[in-house]
C-alpha cells in the first residue's frame, strides 16, 4: 500500500515548537554585540594612531623572494649619453634663465611706465595725482577687526630657552 507524503508526515513524531525567547533576553544579546564590536574598534583606532619605527617595519617574504625579479638592471651610459644630458641640463637652464630675466625686465618696464606716468600727472595737477595714489579698497577687499596691540600678560614668565630632547632611541640608531 501507499502512502502519501502528508500522511507519513501526520503518523511521524510532532514537530518542535519554537521557543519564544523574551525580548529583553533578545535586546540584551544584541546590546552585548555591539558592545564587544565597539570595543574592539576603539581598539583598533588606538592602535591605528602608533606609528611603527622604520627600523621595525618588516618586508613581506613575497617581496623578499620576487627581489631579483623586480631589481633593474640600468646599463652603464654611454659617454655620449651622458654628454648629452649636460648639454640638455645646461640648455634648460639657460632657458629659464632667460624666461626669468624677461618676466623681471617686463616688471621693471612697467613700474617704470606706471611711475612716468605719475610724475607727468603730478605736473599736470597735485590734486589729480594724490588722487591717483590713493588705495582703491575696491581691489583689496580686506577688513581687520578687534584690538591692534594686545596688552601685555601680568607675571608672565617667558620661558628662558631651554630645551629638552624627548626623542626615543631604538635599536640600531645611534
Amino acid at each position: 500500500m501507499h502512502q502519501s507524503i502528508i500522511l507519513q508526515s501526520q503518523h511521524g513524531e510532532p514537530l518542535k515548537r519554537k521557543k519564544r525567547l523574551d525580548p529583553a533576553i533578545i535586546k540584551a544579546r544584541l546590546d552585548r554585540k555591539k558592545k564587544k564590536i565597539e570595543k574592539q574598534i576603539r581598539r583598533l583606532e588606538k592602535v591605528a594612531k602608533q606609528l611603527k619605527p622604520i627600523s621595525e617595519i618588516e618586508i613581506p617574504f613575497k617581496l623578499v623572494d620576487e627581489r631579483k625579479q623586480r631589481l633593474r638592471n640600468s646599463s652603464p651610459l654611454s659617454a655620449e649619453e651622458v654628454e648629452s644630458r649636460v648639454l640638455l641640463q645646461k640648455e634648460w637652464n639657460r632657458y629659464k634663465n632667460n624666461q626669468y630675466l624677461a618676466d623681471f625686465q617686463t616688471i621693471d618696464s612697467m613700474l617704470y611706465s606706471q611711475q612716468k606716468a605719475l610724475d607727468e600727472l603730478r605736473a599736470e595737477s597735485e590734486e589729480l595725482y594724490q588722487e591717483a595714489i590713493q588705495v582703491d579698497l575696491a581691489f583689496l577687499p580686506y577688513v581687520v577687526k578687534g584690538p591692534l596691540k594686545t596688552p601685555p600678560i601680568e607675571n608672565y614668565n617667558s620661558p628662558d630657552g631651554e630645551y629638552v630632547n624627548t626623542t626615543r632611541k631604538y635599536e640600531g640608531e645611534e
